[in-house]
Parts: structure tokens; C-alpha cells; sequence
């Protein structure tokens, strides 16, 4: 039952501008701007794509393995990988670097300000795919430019399936480089924004895309999912939330979904469903990984949602 989780690692700071930034950003001042926001309100949250996957997955009773890159602040997340339960015997430790990070500013617009700097992740092309650990699968998740290609290419020569997860680091490639993870990958995930660069890009419709994979899952927030699988495309119902505080991570949470669906066999209807809800309960908690659940309650919301349980 041993997934590893490629991906990125990473501080998000998340502040809070009690205005607007209209009011103090002068259209017609912008060639000398100098401005600074007061922001009394401040959270530090774990996050980076494989923490958010991984930390879903574990919730779910797997038990994955991250490989990532990290720097020489790391060691507050470390904590809180132990105290989950989840190994970290394939993350490196950079001493010179600094861990991902994003510090993002949101007005009460919700408008947003946000500088990333991504540090140690840049290096993940120094971890290698394990072959000796049993792993069953993988997802290559958004993380260093030549990280990705690298782990692409390393599962395919060790056989182990993946899914190939760009997210937000599809600007990163051309056509050509992404048509080449998807030659490699086993399953792709994308949300609909990404599946229409993604088809922009390679001149690929989903459909098109579908046949060069197992399958093809394509999530659209609050609408559900589409699974393109053996020829045809299976509509997944979208999950009712308690409450809807934030976004984030959500499409990280889905993904530990398919990742535990594909784990236990289960067929795509019942692995896209459970993606789903897993991103509902996610939507109703502030930050990526401040969500929990027991597996019985969570097979319990599951009957309550879809009428049926898995």
C-alpha cells in the first residue's frame, strides 16, 4: 500500500490586509511604486503539493512516502510530518537553501499578492526513484523543472505506474515536453483550466489525450469531475461541503482520493467519488493540512453523499 509522493514542500504565509489595495496602488503611479500593507492578521501553514497529498493520503490509512527537496527551516515541518505518522526517509535536506515558500497578501476584495520563492525544490532532480521499497505507484506533482522529467522517466524505466499531476508547474513545458510525460504517465489529473492550456499546448483534446493513458481525470471545482477512461467519460457528482472557508489544496486533497482508489483496486466511479468528497471536507478547514477525519466517518459522509457505500 506504499505510494511516493514527487512534488514540492513548502511555508505558506497567509496575511490579511484589513482594506483594499485600490485604495493605496495609484493607477497612475505604478512606474514609482512604493507601497506598504499593515496585516495584523498572520498564519505560517505547512503545505507544497506532496505534504498536501501525502498528509490527505495518510488520513485516508495509506502510507505514503514523500521524496522531496528541502532547505535548512525545515525542521517545524519535520515535527509535524512525525507527529502524522508519515516517513520521511526520502526527503533531502539542503543546508544552503531555504524551504519553498509562498507569502500571500489578500485584500478584502479577496484579491491577492503573492511572492514565491522556490528555494530548495529547484534541486529535486538530487532525489532519485526508489526501486527497492516496493512501491506500488506514483504521482509526479508540481516540483523543480528537471525534477519532474527526471522522475517521469524514472518510474517508466522501473515500471512503476504514475500519474502525471503539472499543476501549476505546466508553464514550465512546452508541447512537445508535456506530450513526453504523457507518453510516460500511467493517468493524468489536470483541472479544467490546465486541461485547456494542456490542449492549447499539444493540440490534443481530452478525448485524444484519454487514449495515450489509463485515464484522464479533469476536476472542475464545485461542478465535479470528468474521468475519461476505456473509451468513454464517466461524470463524477461533486460532494456537499459542511461550510466552504478555503480552497486551497483542495485539488491536492482529490488527488490522494484517486491515489487511495488506485491503492485499493476500486473501480473509477467509486475512486472518483471518493476524490471528491475528499476535497469537499478539505473546503471546509482553513489551510492545506488542518483537516481530519477517522476512516469510518469518513465512509459514513461518503453512504450520505452517493447513496452507497465503498
Amino acid at each position: 500500500m506504499t505510494a511516493l509522493i514527487c512534488g514540492s514542500m513548502a511555508y505558506d504565509t497567509i496575511m490579511v490586509f484589513q482594506d483594499k489595495f485600490k485604495h493605496h496602488i495609484l493607477p497612475e503611479q505604478v512606474h514609482i511604486l512604493n507601497v506598504s500593507f499593515l496585516v495584523p492578521e498572520l498564519r505560517r501553514e505547512y503545505g507544497g503539493c506532496a505534504g498536501n497529498i501525502a498528509y490527505n493520503l495518510k488520513l485516508l490509512g495509506a502510507d505514503p512516502l514523500i521524496m522531496a527537496t528541502v532547505g535548512k527551516d525545515f525542521t517545524p515541518y519535520a515535527q509535524w510530518l512525525a507527529y502524522c505518522g508519515i516517513g520521511q526517509d526520502f526527503i533531502k535536506v539542503l543546508g544552503d537553501n531555504y524551504t519553498a515558500q509562498a507569502y500571500i497578501t489578500t485584500d478584502l476584495d479577496d484579491n491577492q499578492i503573492t511572492a514565491f520563492h522556490p528555494g530548495a525544490m529547484n534541486h529535486a532532480h538530487l532525489n532519485a526513484v526508489p526501486t527497492d521499497r516496493g512501491i506500488r505507484l506514483g504521482i509526479v506533482s508540481p516540483d523543480g523543472r528537471n525534477g519532474m522529467i527526471q522522475h517521469a522517466r524514472q518510474f517508466a524505466e522501473a515500471g512503476i505506474p504514475f500519474i502525471f499531476d503539472p499543476g501549476q508547474g505546466m508553464p514550465m513545458f512546452d508541447g512537445q515536453e508535456l506530450l513526453d510525460f504523457v507518453e510516460l504517465a500511467t493517468w493524468v489529473a489536470l483541472n479544467d483550466y490546465e486541461a485547456q492550456l494542456m490542449r492549447e499546448r499539444t493540440g490534443l483534446s481530452p478525448e485524444e489525450l484519454a487514449q495515450k493513458v489509463e485515464a484522464l481525470i479533469i476536476t472542475k471545482g464545485a461542478s465535479g469531475s470528468l474521468i475519461y477512461t476505456g473509451g468513454e467519460c464517466l461524470e463524477i457528482p461533486s460532494a456537499k461541503p459542511n461550510a466552504a472557508f478555503d480552497p486551497t489544496g483542495c485539488g491536492d486533497a482529490y488527488r490522494a482520493g484517486l491515489i487511495y482508489g488506485l491503492l485499493e483496486g476500486l473501480d473509477w466511479p467509486t475512486t472518483g467519488r471518493i476524490a471528491s468528497l475528499m476535497g469537499a471536507v478539505k473546503v471546509e478547514t482553513y489551510g492545506t493540512q488542518n483537516h481530519s477525519f477517522t476512516l469510518a466517518g469518513f465512509k459514513e459522509r461518503y453512504h450520505e453523499n452517493f447513496g452507497h457505500a465503498f
